[in-house]
């Protein structure tokens, strides 16, 4: 798990997306669908969630590409800053990481 003392307030933290080269987001679904910003006539409108999609480049890593717990299709996954990146989530990211230190 992630120590608490790492873990940001939504409020704090949706601040920083829009000055953030990359947002990784790994394995969250509905969580960070900006439809729940912008979509009125979605069943998760009004619901809070992470502003990732304002940052100018989105990475997500996920199993594959289900719905997830919601059922609702994620507009962020189909944004123009958002790469797609499947497979397991601790090992996805762990190769991300080898991928960028080997970029030096």
């Amino acid at each position: 798990g992630v120590p608490y003392d790492l873990i940001s307030d939504l409020d704090e933290i949706n601040a920083e997306f829009e000055t953030a080269d990359v947002a990784l987001i790994i394995g969250a679904n509905f969580v960070v669908n900006p439809v729940a910003r912008t979509d009125k006539s979605s069943p998760i409108y009004g619901m809070p969630i992470l502003n990732a999609d304002k940052a100018k480049n989105v990475i997500v890593i996920k199993r594959g590409q289900g719905a997830g717990f919601s059922g609702i299709e994620n507009a962020l996954f189909f944004l123009d800053n958002t790469r797609m990146l499947y497979g397991d989530g601790q090992k996805a990211a762990a190769e991300l990481v080898n991928a960028i230190k080997a970029a030096g």
